[in-house]
């Protein structure tokens, strides 16, 4: 147990230095300094809660590394707009796509990665067991979290108009809100199928025995 409160520990030492490094090239003139706050804030909100509550709740190594992942994902969609990011136009030629997809992988890691963090919070502190109930609870918390997050794109619109308008990344797309929120639902069950045994191993590392 000990070893694996230390491989906690270091993930989060991992998030943290690519928070910083993130953040200090994400905000070296980024496309649209109101969208970069608005993507980085997230981000250092993370960090500071996890860093508080490090002590007395550390989460699973997988976890942090996956927060780590996202916090990247933000932080070059910060800097770029998430309609202008290299990586998305490279996409958008490879795969001959009629927009830049990039907004729709943050959107799938919207939905995959809080669905570690919120299977982990609800194995160790509800009594809740791994299976069908907790799958489903998982994948909805995650929808709901996508849908408020649209709720705040409808608000930077109304409060910024224009000037929100590469936050919002819509790309013309009127159908993007509900692809965002499919999209995040998509990351929630992917996440689960494919990372719940390694991380019941994680768990149990930690001490934590994910019950039957």
């Amino acid at each position: 147990m000990a070893e694996a409160v230390a491989q906690s520990r270091r993930a989060f030492l991992v998030l943290c230095a690519v928070a910083a490094i993130g953040l200090v090239w994400s905000g070296i003139g980024p496309e649209d300094r109101l969208t970069w706050w608005l993507e980085v804030a997230p981000v250092i909100i993370a960090v500071a809660l996890l860093a508080a509550t490090l002590a007395r709740f550390p989460f699973t190594g997988i976890v942090y590394l996956l927060i780590a992942v996202h916090a990247a994902i933000l932080m070059l969609g910060g800097h770029y707009t998430y309609a202008k990011v290299p990586l998305g136009f490279w996409l958008q030629d490879v795969l001959e796509f009629s927009r830049n997809p990039y907004d729709r992988i943050g959107h799938f890691a919207q939905g995959f990665v809080p669905a570690m963090v919120a299977r982990e919070l609800l194995l160790r502190h509800t009594p809740l067991r791994r299976g069908g109930w907790l799958f489903t609870i998982v994948a909805g918390m995650c929808l709901a979290i996508s849908a408020c997050y649209e709720f705040i794109e409808w608000w930077a619109a109304l409060l910024g108009g224009g000037s929100a308008e590469a936050f919002l990344g819509t790309q013309g797309d009127v159908w993007d809100t509900q692809w965002d929120m499919f999209l995040a639902l998509c990351g929630a069950l992917a996440a689960q199928l494919l990372l719940g045994g390694a991380h019941d191993r994680a768990l149990q590392r930690l001490g934590v025995m994910p019950r039957a």
